[in-house]
C-alpha cells in the first residue's frame, strides 16, 4: 500500500530530497524514464471524512488492497496517520517525514517563504536553498503549521434550540451555539477551533487544531526543477516537476507550540511517514490524504453557467493584464523578479485554473449534465409527493435570484481583482482608511497599537514593492473598472475624475502626490498626534480615491452580494437535503473545505518488468547520491 499526499501524486515529486549534486543530469534522466511510463490512477471518486471511513468505505478499500485498519488512518487516542498530515500556512497540505519535525509540502506552497529570503545576491528562487545544518535553517514570521487533534460531528449541538425560529433568529442561535462549542473545545486558548458546515448546513463538524508557530525553511530546489513546466504544465496531468519544499517545525522543550526562539528544539511528531524508494506497482492500493481546498460539486446549473460564461472569463481578463504588466518588468530587472515572483505565481495559479475549468466544463457539457440531474431530481420529488411542497420553490428561487446575483457578483469580482488585490499601494490606503475611521469615530483606545502594526508591516511591504510596476497597474487597471462595469457600481466622484483624466494626469494628480509611496513620510506621520494624522490622510489623493471606491463597495455592492448569497445558500441547504434523501443508502461525500479528507485509487502502470527495474535502479542510485552512506 502506498500513501501519497495531495501534493505528490506524480512519482517524481517525492524524489528530490538532499543535496543537489549532479542534479541537472539526474533530473532529466528521471524525466526521461518517467515519460516511458503509460500509467494511470483508477480512482474511486470521493473525498471522504476520516471518521466515516468505516461506515462508508472500509469494505471497498479492503477489496482494492487496503491492509491496515481505519484506526491506522485516524485515531484520537493513539498515534495515527492523521498526526503526520498538517495544514501548512493558510491552505496547503504538508506531511511529516522525520522524527525531528521535517516537513514536506509543495514547492509553490513554500515559494513565498523562499522568495522572502531571496535577494539579488542570494537568489534562492533561481538557485534553490539547502540548509546544511539546523543552524542554517531560516525562520518565517507568521508561518504556521496546524495539526488536527480531533474532529467531531456536532450537528445536534449546533442546531439546538433552533426549531420554529425565523431564519434570522435561527442563524443567530446557530452562531451562539457555534461560539459555545468552539470556546468549550479550545482548552482556554490552547487549541484553535473551527465549526464548519457540510452539505450546505445539513451537517456540522468541529475541528480542533494545535498550531505551531516556529516553522523554518530547510530546503527548496531551483525553480528550474520546482517550477519545471511553469504555467503550461500547472493544473495538468501528468506533471514532471520536482514540486516540493522542505521545512522544519520547532517547539519548546515540552514539545509545545512557541513563538520563534533560538532556544526552541525540533518538534517530535507522534507519527511521520518514511520515504519509500520502491515506487508503485501494478494494482497497488494508493491512498491520498490531505486537506483539499474548496469544491462545489452540488451547485445548480445556474451557478455552473455563471462560472463558465461570466465569472471565470472576467477574472481571467483582468489577470491577463496584471500578468502582462508584472511579467514584463520581471523580465527586465533581477530585483523586480525576486520582488514579484511569488505575487506573479499567486496571480497565475488561479488564472490557469479558471481557464482549465472553462475547458473542462465545456468538454463535459456540464450545464446540460446539471440540467439532466435537476430533471431527475424533479421527477424523484414528484414521485414521492414532495415537489410542490418542498422543492418547487427551490428552483423558482434559483431562477429569481441568479439574474441579480450575476450583475452584483460581477461588480464584486472586479473590485476584488482591481481594488482589493490588484493595485498594491491600495493595501496601504486600506490600512490608512481604518485609522481614519477610528479617529473620526473617537474609537482611539487601541489606535496606538494599530498605528504600530501599520509601521511594523511597512518594511515588508516596501521590500517587495516596485513603484514603477505598481504605477502601471494603477493606470492600466482603473480604466477597466470604468469601461466594464455599469455606472451604478462606481462612485460619482471617481467617475468624474476618470472622465477628465488620461493615464498621465491620473498618475500625476493621484499616485505621485500621495505620501503612501514614501516610507519615511509615513513613519513620521504615525508619530504625530491624531488630529494631524487625520488631516494628512484625509487630504491624500490616493487615500481619498481608495476611500471613495471602498465606501461604494461596502455600501452598495457587498451588502447586496451577501444578501443574495445568503438566499442561495439557504436554497442550497434545502436542495442538498433533497439530494441526500434521494441518494439515501448511497455513500455521499461533502464538498472539500480545507479539512482532512481521504481518497483512494488503484495504480496501474503499463510498462514491462525491464523498465520497472530500470525505474527502481535509477531512483536507488539517485537516493544514494543525495544521501551518501556514512
Amino acid at each position: 500500500m502506498k500513501i501519497f499526499f495531495p501534493f505528490c501524486l506524480s512519482g517524481i515529486k517525492m524524489l528530490f530530497l538532499g543535496k543537489m549534486v549532479a542534479m541537472k543530469k539526474i533530473f532529466f534522466l528521471l524525466i526521461f524514464v518517467f515519460t516511458l511510463f503509460k500509467g494511470s490512477l483508477t480512482a474511486k471518486e470521493g473525498m471522504w471524512v476520516p471518521i466515516l471511513l468505516e461506515k462508508y468505505n472500509l469494505a471497498e478499500m479492503q477489496q482494492m488492497g487496503f491492509k491496515l485498519t481505519v484506526s491506522d488512518i485516524y485515531d484520537v487516542n493513539n498515534a495515527s496517520m492523521k498526526d503526520a498530515v498538517v495544514i501548512f500556512g493558510g491552505g496547503c497540505t504538508g506531511g511529516l517525514i522525520s522524527d525531528e519535525g521535517l516537513l514536506i509540502t509543495n514547492h509553490h506552497c513554500g515559494y513565498r517563504q523562499v522568495q522572502s529570503h531571496s535577494t539579488v545576491e542570494n537568489d534562492y528562487l533561481t538557485h534553490g536553498f539547502w540548509a546544511m545544518n539546523q543552524g542554517e535553517e531560516l525562520p518565517n514570521p507568521g508561518l504556521t503549521v496546524s495539526f488536527l487533534e480531533y474532529m467531531e460531528d456536532v450537528t445536534e449541538k449546533v442546531l439546538e434550540n433552533t426549531e420554529g425560529l425565523t431564519e434570522p433568529e435561527k442563524q443567530k442561535q446557530i452562531d451562539r451555539n457555534t461560539d459555545e462549542i468552539r470556546k468549550a473545545a479550545s482548552g482556554k486558548g490552547k487549541f484553535s477551533t473551527q465549526v464548519k458546515p457540510l452539505f450546505y448546513g445539513n451537517q456540522y463538524f468541529l475541528y480542533v487544531y494545535k498550531v505551531y508557530r516556529d516553522v523554518r525553511l530547510v530546503g527548496a530546489p531551483p525553480s528550474a526543477i520546482g517550477k519545471f513546466g511553469g504555467d503550461t504544465d500547472n493544473w495538468m496531468w501528468p506533471r514532471h516537476t520536482g514540486d516540493f519544499s522542505l521545512f522544519r517545525i520547532y517547539a519548546d522543550v515540552n514539545n509545545e507550540p512557541a513563538d520563534y526562539s533560538p532556544e526552541n528544539v525540533p518538534f517530535k511528531p507522534k507519527k511521520f511517514f518514511p520515504i519509500s524508494i520502491k515506487g508503485a506497482n501494478y494494482g497497488d492500493f494508493t491512498m491520498v490524504f490531505g486537506n483539499p481546498g474548496t469544491t462545489t460539486q452540488y451547485i445548480p446549473s445556474h451557478e455552473v453557467s455563471l462560472i463558465m460564461n461570466q465569472r471565470n472569463p472576467d477574472r481571467i481578463k483582468i489577470r491577463d493584464k496584471k500578468l502582462e504588466i508584472i511579467g514584463a518588468d520581471i523580465e527586465k530587472d533581477a530585483k523586480v523578479r525576486i520582488q514579484y515572483s511569488a505575487k506573479y505565481a499567486g496571480i497565475s495559479n488561479a488564472w490557469k485554473k479558471w481557464q482549465g475549468e472553462i475547458k473542462g466544463l465545456e468538454r463535459l457539457d456540464a450545464v446540460n449534465k446539471k440540467l439532466e440531474f435537476e430533471l431527475e431530481f424533479k421527477n424523484w420529488a414528484k414521485s414521492n409527493g414532495t415537489w410542490e411542497t418542498n422543492y418547487k420553490t427551490v428552483f423558482e428561487n434559483f431562477n429569481r435570484i441568479y439574474p441579480d446575483y450575476a450583475r452584483y457578483i460581477r461588480a464584486s469580482d472586479y473590485y476584488s481583482e482591481i481594488v482589493l488585490r490588484g493595485i498594491e499601494i491600495f493595501s496601504l490606503a486600506s490600512q490608512s482608511n481604518v485609522i481614519i475611521n477610528r479617529i473620526e469615530s473617537k474609537q482611539t483606545n487601541n489606535l496606538s497599537d494599530m498605528k504600530g502594526m501599520f509601521l511594523k508591516n511597512l518594511p515588508g511591504f516596501f521590500k517587495d514593492y516596485n513603484q514603477p510596476t505598481d504605477e502601471k497597474l494603477f493606470t492600466e487597471l482603473l480604466p477597466v473598472l470604468v469601461n466594464d462595469l455599469e455606472k451604478q457600481f462606481l462612485p460619482a466622484d471617481f467617475l468624474k475624475l476618470m472622465e477628465k483624466s488620461d493615464n498621465e494626469k491620473l498618475l500625476k494628480n493621484v499616485y505621485l502626490k500621495s505620501m503612501l509611496t514614501n516610507q519615511k513620510k509615513i513613519n513620521q506621520l504615525m508619530q504625530a498626534d491624531n488630529e494631524e494624522v487625520l488631516k494628512q490622510l484625509r487630504k491624500d489623493p490616493l487615500v481619498a480615491m481608495y476611500r471613495s471606491l471602498n465606501f461604494h463597495y461596502e455600501v452598495n455592492i457587498k451588502p447586496v452580494v451577501d444578501s443574495l448569497n445568503n438566499q442561495i445558500q439557504k436554497n442550497m441547504k434545502n436542495y442538498m437535503a433533497g439530494i441526500m434523501e434521494m441518494k439515501s443508502g448511497q455513500p455521499l461525500y461533502a464538498d472539500a473545505n480545507l479539512t482532512l479528507r481521504v481518497t483512494y485509487v488503484e495504480f496501474y502502470i503499463n510498462i514491462t518488468p525491464r523498465f520497472q527495474e530500470l525505474w527502481r535502479k535509477t531512483i536507488r542510485r539517485f537516493m544514494i547520491m543525495m544521501f551518501p552512506p556514512v
